[in-house]
């Protein structure tokens, strides 16, 4: 007999979910990997292969009862998560399948099974895509973008209606971009243009962006599953120091031991640019600004990042050079 709690944790081969399952293990849980199929199973590691639940794919009939008997607190990562270029005929159907309809589905069986805490995490998308004047924070208005955020916002109001009515101890947290070691997509490009050190046109943007390394993200996670205070609360997590996408880019050069290279080119020049070539959009993200106050869950909770977000985007950078993967 062992009084250890378990933690199980969707999603848990993805890049956010190994750190919550190397975060929840550090903390002294059990870990119970719940992955889609044997492929997802088979990138993690040892000790979470062995305990590791294959669930299928996650919408309003995914059968749960199985998996969760005997776990203290699920985590919930798993999500259908935003494309570029959606191939659905109906990507707001598609979203809501798996991350509103999905997600409530799971939180039922939770409490069916006697879980006692729930922690969805969600998205700063909820909020929207750009700050003007100030940070968001978990009083600013609900105002997604696009069908992935709308998605995230009826999830979370699902599930903390639901929450409310059965005494399940939800958390919900709204991160933006989430970086570390492994990360892909839009970041994975920015660690590129710095590994190839060649002269880039962002010296001038002012811009500020929050962000969250990966660690920082699972630690946010673990707190928030056994602070009994945060039941039933939303909170923004950031690394708590926000960048211009210049200085990203610098600090990256810096762990990959080189020297950005910033040309001073004025923002509207960059935007005509885009709007020449097409690309609105990718400038619109380059020169916004998005931040999030994390101060909410640092008051409450006590909660401080582990790693700072100055080491945390050099040791990426260094990641980058030694790994080749932005190459």
């Amino acid at each position: 007999m062992t009084d250890q709690k378990i933690m199980a944790i969707t999603g848990a081969n993805g890049f956010v979910g190994q750190a919550v399952c190397k975060a929840a293990l550090a903390d002294g849980y059990g870990v119970r990997a719940l992955v889609r199929n044997d492929a997802a199973k088979a990138q993690l590691p040892a000790e979470l292969a062995q305990h590791a639940r294959v669930v299928g794919d996650i919408d309003g009939n995914t059968d749960w009862a199985d998996h969760l008997h005997g776990v203290y607190c699920v985590v919930h990562l798993a999500a259908r998560v935003h494309v570029m270029r959606d191939a659905s005929a109906n990507p707001l159907a598609a979203f809501r399948a798996v991350n509103v309809a999905g997600s409530l589905h799971l939180a039922h069986a939770a409490d069916a099974q006697n879980v006692k805490r729930m922690v969805f995490v969600s998205s700063v998308k909820v909020n929207g895509e750009e700050t003007l004047f100030s940070a968001f924070n978990e009083h600013s208005p609900v105002h997604p973008h696009d069908p992935y955020g709308q998605s995230k916002a009826e999830a979370e109001d699902a599930l903390r209606q639901f929450s409310q009515a059965s005494g399940l101890g939800l958390t919900i947290l709204r991160p933006p971009l989430v970086y570390g070691p492994g990360v892909k997509a839009n970041f994975a490009a920015l660690a590129k243009l710095a590994l190839r050190g060649i002269p880039l046109p962002f010296g001038a943007i002012r811009n500020h962006r929050s962000l969250i390394h990966v660690d920082n993200l699972a630690d946010a996670c673990v707190v928030v599953a056994r602070h009994p205070s945060a039941c039933y609360q939303t909170y923004m997590v950031s690394d708590g120091e926000d960048f211009s996408i210049g200085e990203m880019i610098a600090l990256l050069a810096q762990g990959m031991g080189k020297k950005a290279l910033l040309i001073p080119v004025p923002v509207a020049v960059l935007e005509w640019l885009g709007r020449l070539t097409g690309k609105t959009a990718q400038v619109q993200r380059l020169t916004s600004s998005l931040q999030v106050d994390s101060r909410a869950i640092r008051r409450d909770l006590g909660w401080l990042p582990p790693v700072s977000a100055r080491e945390g985007l050099r040791a990426v950078g260094a990641w980058f050079s030694r790994s080749g993967k932005a190459g």
